[in-house]
Formats: structure tokens, sequence, C-alpha cells
């Protein structure tokens, strides 16, 4: 294949093998509408069914897709930047698997990006077939990043998006281990712009982000983007300082008026109290020391255990990325 390609579209697959078909054939149909050179990369992460040989029946018959397997799970964030990595194309379009994002939406993404725009996020407007606690903590979250961070992070954006070639550039000089890369992308800066769009509901099998993984791609975002968290413990350390204090004064004062001073359970609640607050503030210092650990260990981010392309008919070695 021509290494002159103007579109890459980077797909994270995890047991995916129930939709592939379908993801495949629209992707082809949009891609090909463009008249334009496009290569699909699927990023396998380590799936433990069908996916990889679905894939591999794709590469067999068109030059236009590859794979890219991990030796193992890594995440979804991981897949998306090795997915990055492999990309030639111009533009790089970053769309999941499982068909809630609709691969026709590109079309208008391109579009914005002929206009001149070198990022091009898709905005949320309806969430279909997701649990209203699922939607309701995903509104938390991103408001509660906004609000957290000094980089405008867009509300109700996943990680659906296009990026051109300097984009993808620059975020591939971008080392951290812990990566969240909607914030990422934001943090570069450039020319942005959203549309908007409905989320269809997943065609078939589970979410591959249960509550677990969701609370991990919240920590990394907000450890990632933001230093008021590890700030809350000196504020609140100091608040719950004058508190004592003011206690201490009232209880001299009501000593010296001759009132009754005791209370071991009053006591035993506020040593409860401030041992609760110690050991959230030293769990959100340790969730920065443990990424200064990933950073200073300087693993791979992730290791590919195979990479598999119609036109070079071979199965590499592992390759470390």
């Amino acid at each position: 294949m021509s290494r002159d390609i103007r579109y890459s579209v980077v797909i994270p697959v995890y047991n995916e093998e129930v939709v592939l078909a379908q993801t495949y054939q629209r992707l082809k149909k949009v891609m090909s509408s463009t008249g334009e050179s496009y290569e699909l990369i699927f990023v396998n992460d380590g799936s433990s069914d069908h996916s990889a040989a679905l894939i591999k029946e794709y590469c067999d018959c068109d030059l236009s897709v590859k794979l890219i397997s991990f030796s193992r799970n890594f995440g979804h964030q991981i897949a998306i930047t090795a997915g990055m990595d492999y990309a030639k194309g111009a533009a790089i379009v970053v769309i999941d698997a499982d068909l809630q994002d609709p691969p026709e939406f590109i079309l208008e993404m391109i579009a914005k990006w002929k206009e001149g725009y070198e990022v091009v996020y898709a905005k949320r407007r309806h969430r279909s077939g997701e649990t209203f606690f699922k939607k309701q903590t995903a509104h938390l979250f991103y408001r509660l990043l906004r609000a957290s961070t000094e980089i405008d992070i867009p509300v109700d954006t996943g990680d659906f998006r296009l990026i051109d070639r300097k984009v993808c550039d620059v975020l591939k000089q971008m080392p951290e281990k812990n990566r969240y890369v909607r914030g990422l992308v934001s943090w570069v800066g450039f020319r942005q712009t959203a549309v908007e769009y409905d989320r269809d509901p997943r065609l078939a099998g589970e979410s591959k982000y249960p509550l677990k993984k969701m609370i991990k791609l919240c920590l990394d975002g907000l450890t990632s983007f933001s230093l008021k968290p590890i700030k809350l413990a000196s504020y609140s350390g100091g608040a719950f300082i004058i508190i004592g204090l003011a206690y201490l004064v009232f209880l001299a004062l009501a000593k010296l008026s001759g009132g009754l001073v005791s209370g071991w359970n009053l006591v035993l609640s506020n040593v409860w109290l401030l041992t609760g607050l110690i050991l959230t503030m030293m769990g959100i210092m340790g969730e920065y020391v443990g990424r200064i650990y990933d950073e200073a260990r300087n693993r791979p981010l992730y290791i590919v255990g195979e990479s598999y392309r119609s036109e070079e008919k071979e199965r590499s070695v592992i390759k470390i990325g």
C-alpha cells in the first residue's frame, strides 16, 4: 500500500467478534465514499474471542486493513495510543468497534477538518441504551473534571474524534503511562471544534467499560490534568486545624463557666472523622505517587505480539511500542 494515505481510522477492539463484520462493512462503505486513500487500523487489545482471526480475514481480502495485536490486554486508552503510533494518514479518526458511535458521522468530521480545524470531536446529545446510573455518573465526572482543571476539556465527549497529523505527532511525543487521550488532545491545543450526534445503543455484546474501568478512567483524567485534589489535602488540613482550635477554646470557656465537659462518644466520633479524612487525603496523594512510580519505571506502554497486513504477508516478531 502506498504510504501517501489521506485518512487513518483507528479502531480499538476487545472481544467484539459479534459486531466486527458490520463494523468493517460500515467503515469500508463510509471511507470508500470519500474517494480518497485510507487505512483501517484494528488494534486487538488482547481479545480472548475470535476478533483477531476475523480481522485477519479482512486483511487478506482488503489491502486497506491492518491488524495490530497486543500480547495481552493493555487497556482502551493504550490501544488508541498504539493505533496513533502506527497511523500514516494526514488525518486520524478514532472510533470504537461497538458501533455506538456511527461511522457515517466521520464524513461530517472530515468536512470540518477540510475547513481548517485540526481537532474535530464528537459531542453526544443523547446516549441510547445506557443505564440511568452510567449516564448520571458520566455527567457528573465530565463536569467535575472540567471544574478541577484549567484545561478546557469538553463535556459529554468520548474518544470518537478526528485529529490532524500535526496533532498526532505531538501526542506521540507525550510518553506518560496513565493516559487520558481526550484530555491530552485538549491539552495540546490547536484549532478545535465539536460536532453533535446521538449515540446509538450497543449493537451486541456488553460494555467494555464496567464500573471498575470507569473509575480508573476517571482517576486518570483527574490526576493527569488537575492538582486541585492534592491541594484539597492542604485546604482541608488547615480547616480542621482551625476547627480543632476553635473547639478547644469552646471547651476551655465551657470549663471556666462551670459547665460539664465530657462525652467520649463525641471524642470517638471526631477521631473517626479525622482518621477518615487523613486516609482519604493519603489515598489521593498515593494516586499521584503511584503515577510518578509508573513514569519512573519507564516500561513500554504496550507490546505488539503480532502485526498482520495482507500485502506484507507476515506475522511479525514481537515489537515494543
